[in-house]
């Protein structure tokens, strides 16, 4: 909203636009145009537009870089440790607070609709879904560390190297060498 008022346009006029059709209200504070095709994954748009500082995490991660045959009914964010936690009426979020090593390691930027969105890479969620294994279920682990496998472009050592970050290279080490 701060970017339209920033053009221009009031409140007066935007809430006339959203009272006639002309813009939809997506999120509180976040609009579009009615003649846009609605974003692919708005969810996470909406969330990167409320929280820019967060990074998507875990299970919303794998679905975005097609790890999971899971569908998060929530979005899974990553901020740092003395960070305060998000409050949003929607999306539903699901806040976890990381180290400083854990947070910085393995964020990719990525266009989605024309929002740029920070997303762990594959090989960090990886990594993560084993960190948090109690959280997440191990099956969804492993399910992930097979989709990534069977997707190509494997990079064993770089999984390595985000497990050793995050102390999971022991736990790690066995599904890889069963799978690989």
């Amino acid at each position: 909203m701060v970017d339209i008022l920033r053009g221009g346009i009031t409140r007066n006029t935007l809430y006339s636009m959203r009272d006639s059709g002309l813009v939809i209200q997506m999120a509180r504070g976040l609009y579009r145009l009615a003649e846009m095709a609605p974003p692919s994954q708005s969810d996470l748009v909406t969330v990167a537009a409320k929280v820019p500082h967060a990074v998507i995490y875990l299970v919303s991660a794998l679905f975005f870089h097609e790890l999971t045959t899971q569908i998060p009914h929530e979005v899974w964010i990553a901020i740092p440790r003395n960070r305060e936690p998000p409050r949003l009426d929607f999306p539903p979020i699901r806040v976890s607070r990381l180290t400083d090593v854990a947070f910085k390691t393995g964020i990719e930027k990525h266009s989605v609709d024309g929002k740029m969105v920070s997303v762990y890479s594959r090989e960090k969620t990886l990594a993560d879904c084993f960190s948090r294994r109690n959280e997440v279920g191990l099956d969804v682990a492993i399910e992930a560390l097979k989709f990534y496998l069977a997707q190509g472009n494997v990079k064993v050592d770089l999984i390595m190297d985000y497990a050793a970050k995050l102390r999971v290279a022991k736990t790690m080490q066995p599904y890889l060498e069963a799978l690989l």
